[in-house]
C-alpha cells in the first residue's frame, strides 16, 4: 500500500508539471468564417468558441491524442482526431455543412456529461423555450403534452395535469426542477406540479426507465424542467414581462422576469401571478368550483469560475385551487353546492349555485390551498479533467383541503411534507475513450398531519439512498452507453389513532388511550430494495440517419398511499384503501428507434415493449351485490390492486420542411399504447372487464400546417400562422371492472394560432405577440384521462350526458415584452 501511495503521488506530480500543448484553427461554413462555433475535445472539459473571424485557440492541453468536435447550431458536427505534442502548437480547422439543429441538440438529463441528443440511445425529447411559448397553456405539463408524442396527463380541470409517459404515471414519472427531484404529495389524483410555467426555458423528457442517475421511481421516465440561467450582456439588466389572457375561464396571467450578469456572477428573479374563474363548455355551461389562483416567486444567484460553478436558488409557490364535486340537479343539470354536512346534507337536493358565482374570480369556501417552498444549491468542481457535482436541496409541501361548508376554516386534510434532497457524483477523466460517472443520491422525507378531520395516509418517515455507475464509449460509428444502479428505501410510521373531536364534531388524531379512539394506521417499518440498469447503442449510419436500441430495467418502491392509505382524500372525493403487503414494481423495457433528418423531412419511429412485475393500480370497490361501496357519503371508494402488466406501443413523427419552400412546414405525430392486465385469474373472473389497465390513452394523431412569412410587414416581422388537428380515437380498451372506467368516444379538436414580433423596422423589437384559438369549433368532449368524467351522482340524465366535460372553445392572447 505504501508503494502504491508513493506511485500515485509521483504520478500526480508528473502530471501537474507535464509540458502542455495548444490547439488552434479556423472554423468555416461553406468556406465562410463561422462565428461562435463550439470546439470541444470529446470527454474532457477543454473547449473554446470561435471569434467573429472563425478563429479559436485552446491552451494548456496535456500531450496526447484527442477527438475534436466542431459544432454550431444549425450545422452538422464534424469530428477529427488530432495528436497534441508537448510544448507545441497544433493547427486543425473544419468546414461545417448546414444541417438540422434538433439533431445536434445537447441534453443534460440522465447522462454523465452533457451529451448530444444524436448519441443518446435512450428515447429523449427536448423542448426549448420558443416551442413552449408557441402554445398558450394553463400549465407547463400541458405545453409538454402538445410537443412530445407519448406524453399525456390525467386532469382535474384546466389547471391540474399529472404527467403520464406511455401509459404510466403518478410516482412512476420522476419530475425534476433544475435536476432536483420535485417532491410534493404526488400520490393524489388531483395533486398537480408546483412549478411556474413562465419560468421554464427548457424541458427534457426521457421515455422509459433508462435514467439511472436520479434514483428510483422513474419507471415511466423523467421530465426535467430547467429554469432560465442569465447569459446576457455584462453589466446590463435584462428581463421580460409576460401577459396572458384566456377567454374561456377568464384566466389572467402576468409574469415579470429579471436577470443580471456581471463578470463571473449571474442573478435571476421572477414573480408570477395567475387567476381564473370557472371554465365552461356547451354541455355543462360554467363548471362550478373549477377556479384557481396562483402566485410564484423564484430567485437564483450563480458564480462561474475556472474551478467550476456554485449556484443557490429558491422558489415559493402558493395556489388556491377549487375542485368540483359534480353535484347537480337531476332534471335541469344545473350545478348545486354543498351547504350542510352529515345527515343534514341531502346530496340530491342541494341548492342551485347562484349565477353570480359561476363567473366570479372569488375562491369558494371549499377548495385546496397548496404551498410549496424550495431552496437548493448546485455546485460543480473541476478536478483536472474530472468533474465533481454536488447538490443539496430542501423542500416543504403544505396541503390543506377544505371540505366543511358549515366550518369553512376547518381543513379536512392538512399535511406537511418536508424533503431533503442530496446528490453527489463524480465524472473521472476520459480513459481510452471511455466516459464514466458514478455517485449516490436520495431523499429523506417526513410527512405530518396537522389539525385536520380526515386522515387518508399516516405520518411517515422515508429514507432513500441509491448508488449508480454510468459509462459511455464511441466505437467507430456506434455510441454505446449504459449503467447499473442499486436503491434501498426505508419507510416507517408509528401507531396512528383517530377519535372524536368534541370541539367541531368531526374526528382528530388522538393518543392511544383516548376514550373512543381507534387505531387507523397500525405501525409499519419496511425496507425495499431494487437493482436497475440500462444498456443501449446508437449506430450512426451517417450524419442524417441513426438507429437506436436500448433495454432497461426499472425499479419503484410502493408509495405511501398504495401501502398505507385508509381514509378520505377530500379533494379527490375518494376513500383510498392501501395494502401493506405490496412489493416493489420492476419493469423491463425494450426500445427500438430510427431517426432520419433528411433534406426536406425529419422522420422518427420509436417502438417499445414494457413488461411490469407487481404493477399497482386503483380499482373501484363494489360489494357482493355489485353496488359501489360507500364509506363516506358522496365519495367513491378505491382499493389498490397488484398484478403483472404489459404495455407496448409506438410513436411516429414525420415533419416536412421543403428546403425550396422555407416558409412551409407540415408536422405530424402519432402515439399509440396498449396496456394489458396480466392477472389471468382476475381477467377470467371478470369476463374480460379487467383485461386492460386504467388510464391508458387512446390512439393520438396530431397534424399541424405552419406558414412562416419571410419578410417584414410594417411593424410586424417573424409572422407565422399554424392550423392544427388534434385527433383522439375512441378508447374501448379500458379497465371496466366495477365501472372503474367507461368507454370514451373519439373526437377531433381544431386549433389555430398566429404569432409575430412587433417593432419598428430596423429598430429593437417591442414585444412578441401570440394569438391562439383552441377547440375552435367548440366540440363537446370528454378525455378518457379526465377525472371529472366520473364526477356524477346519477345513473342517467335528461340530455344523455353524464359526468363533467372538458373545456370548450378558448381564445387566448399572450404578449412577451423583452427588455
Amino acid at each position: 500500500m505504501r508503494y502504491l501511495i508513493i506511485a500515485l503521488y509521483l504520478l500526480c506530480i508528473s502530471t501537474a508539471f507535464a509540458q502542455k500543448g495548444s490547439l488552434t484553427g479556423k472554423v468555416t461554413a461553406n468556406n465562410t468564417p463561422l462565428a461562435y462555433a463550439t470546439v470541444t475535445l470529446a470527454g474532457t472539459r477543454h473547449g473554446a468558441k470561435t471569434d467573429e473571424q472563425g478563429h479559436y485557440q485552446i491552451n494548456n492541453l496535456p500531450a496526447g491524442q484527442y477527438q475534436v468536435v466542431f459544432s454550431s447550431l444549425g450545422y452538422y458536427p464534424e469530428r477529427s482526431k488530432v495528436t497534441i505534442a508537448a510544448d507545441a502548437a497544433t493547427t486543425l480547422g473544419a468546414d461545417l455543412k448546414e444541417g438540422n439543429a434538433q439533431l445536434n441538440e445537447v441534453v443534460v438529463t440522465g447522462v454523465s456529461r452533457a451529451t448530444q441528443l444524436r448519441s443518446n440511445p435512450v428515447p429523449i425529447v427536448v423542448m426549448n423555450k420558443k416551442e413552449i411559448d408557441q402554445h398558450v397553456n394553463n400549465n407547463i405539463i400541458d405545453a409538454i403534452i402538445k410537443g412530445v408524442p407519448g406524453v399525456t396527463a390525467v386532469t382535474t380541470g384546466p389547471n391540474i395535469s399529472k404527467p403520464f409517459i406511455r401509459g404510466l404515471g403518478y410516482n412512476r414519472v420522476l419530475t425534476l426542477y433544475d435536476g432536483i427531484r420535485q417532491e410534493g404529495q404526488q400520490w393524489g389524483d388531483e395533486h398537480g406540479i408546483e412549478i411556474d410555467q413562465y419560468g421554464i426555458t427548457r424541458a427534457e423528457v426521457i421515455k422509459g426507465p433508462a435514467s439511472l442517475t436520479y434514483g428510483s421511481d422513474a419507471l415511466a421516465g423523467v421530465i426535467n424542467l430547467i429554469p432560465y440561467i442569465p447569459n446576457g450582456e455584462d453589466g446590463k439588466l435584462n428581463g421580460d414581462w409576460i401577459a396572458d389572457y384566456h377567454s374561456n375561464n377568464g384566466l389572467v396571467g402576468s409574469s415579470l422576469g429579471l436577470s443580471y450578469k456581471k463578470a463571473a456572477w449571474k442573478y435571476a428573479f421572477r414573480a408570477t401571478g395567475k387567476m381564473a374563474h370557472n371554465y365552461q363548455n356547451k354541455i355543462d355551461g360554467p363548471v362550478y368550483n373549477s377556479a384557481f389562483r396562483e402566485y410564484i416567486l423564484s430567485g437564483m444567484l450563480r458564480t462561474d469560475k475556472k474551478w467550476g460553478y456554485a449556484q443557490l436558488a429558491a422558489t415559493i409557490y402558493n395556489n388556491q385551487q377549487e375542485i368540483p364535486d359534480g353535484s347537480r340537479d337531476s332534471l335541469t343539470r344545473k350545478f348545486t353546492r354543498q351547504v350542510a354536512e352529515g345527515p343534514n346534507d341531502d346530496i340530491k337536493n342541494r341548492p342551485f349555485v347562484p349565477e353570480d358565482l359561476l363567473k366570479s374570480y372569488a375562491i369558494t369556501p371549499l377548495y385546496q390551498h397548496i404551498q410549496h417552498y424550495r431552496i437548493y444549491s448546485k455546485n460543480e468542481f473541476k478536478l483536472g479533467d474530472g468533474v465533481l457535482d454536488a447538490s443539496l436541496g430542501w423542500q416543504q409541501s403544505v396541503r390543506r383541503e377544505y371540505n366543511h361548508p358549515t366550518q369553512p376554516q376547518q381543513a379536512g386534510l392538512y399535511v406537511i411534507l418536508n424533503t431533503l434532497n442530496y446528490d453527489l457524483r463524480y465524472s473521472p477523466p476520459v480513459f481510452a475513450g471511455l466516459e464514466t460517472s458514478f455517485g449516490l443520491n436520495g431523499i429523506y422525507q417526513a410527512n405530518r398531519s396537522k389539525a385536520a378531520t380526515d386522515f387518508p395516509i399516516p405520518d411517515y418517515n422515508l429514507f432513500d439512498v441509491g448508488a449508480f455507475f454510468f459509462a459511455k464509449k464511441t466505437i467507430g460509428q456506434a455510441d454505446i452507453s449504459g449503467g447499473i444502479r442499486y436503491d434501498t428505501r426505508n419507510i416507517r410510521w408509528d401507531d396512528f389513532y383517530v377519535g372524536p373531536n368534541p370541539g367541531n364534531g368531526f374526528e382528530q388524531r388522538v393518543a392511544a388511550n383516548t376514550p373512543g379512539g381507534r387505531l387507523q394506521f397500525p405501525n409499519f417499518n419496511h425496507n425495499y430494495h431494487g437493482i436497475s440498469g440500462s444498456i443501449g447503442i446508437t449506430y450512426n449510419l451517417n450524419e442524417r440517419l441513426l438507429l437506436k436500441a436500448n433495454i432497461a430495467r426499472g425499479y419503484r418502491a410502493p408509495n405511501i398511499t398504495e401501502i398505507g392509505s385508509n381514509g378520505l382524500d377530500p379533494g379527490a372525493h375518494i376513500v383510498y384503501l392501501g395494502n401493506r403487503s405490496f412489493v416493489p414494481e420492476f419493469n423491463l423495457q425494450e426500445d427500438l428507434g430510427i431517426i432520419a433528418y433528411l433534406k426536406d423531412a425529419d422522420i422518427t419511429a420509436e417502438l417499445f415493449n414494457n413488461q411490469v412485475q407487481n404493477y399497482i393500480y386503483q380499482s373501484r370497490l363494489d360489494d357482493a351485490d355489485g353496488n359501489p361501496v360507500v364509506i363516506v357519503p358522496g365519495n367513491s371508494t378505491y382499493q389498490y390492486q397488484q398484478s403483472k402488466a404489459r404495455l407496448y406501443g409506438a410513436e411516429f413523427t414525420v415533419n416536412l420542411h421543403p428546403h425550396n419552400l422555407k416558409w412551409l412546414s407540415f408536422n405530424n405525430s402519432l402515439a399509440y399504447v396498449v396496456g394489458l392486465n396480466q392477472n389471468e385469474k382476475l381477467v377470467a373472473q371478470s369476463n374480460g372487464a379487467a383485461k386492460y389497465l386504467p388510464f391508458i390513452p387512446p390512439l393520438h394523431v396530431r397534424s399541424q400546417v405552419g406558414i412562416k412569412l419571410q419578410g417584414v410587414y410594417g411593424i410586424f416581422s417573424k409572422v407565422s400562422f399554424r392550423a392544427e388537428a388534434d385527433i383522439y380515437s375512441a378508447q374501448n380498451h379500458f379497465y371496466a371492472l366495477h365501472n372503474t372506467e367507461t368507454a370514451t368516444p373519439g373526437y377531433t379538436l381544431i386549433n389555430t394560432g398566429i404569432s409575430a414580433t412587433v417593432g419598428r423596422k430596423g429598430g429593437k423589437p417591442l414585444f412578441d405577440l401570440f394569438l391562439q384559438a383552441d377547440n375552435l369549433f367548440d366540440v363537446a368532449y370528454q378525455s378518457n384521462l379526465n377525472r371529472l368524467k366520473y364526477f356524477e351522482y346519477y345513473n342517467a340524465s335528461p340530455n344523455g350526458k353524464l359526468g363533467i366535460y372538458n373545456i370548450g372553445r378558448n381564445l387566448s392572447v399572450k404578449v412577451i415584452v423583452p427588455f
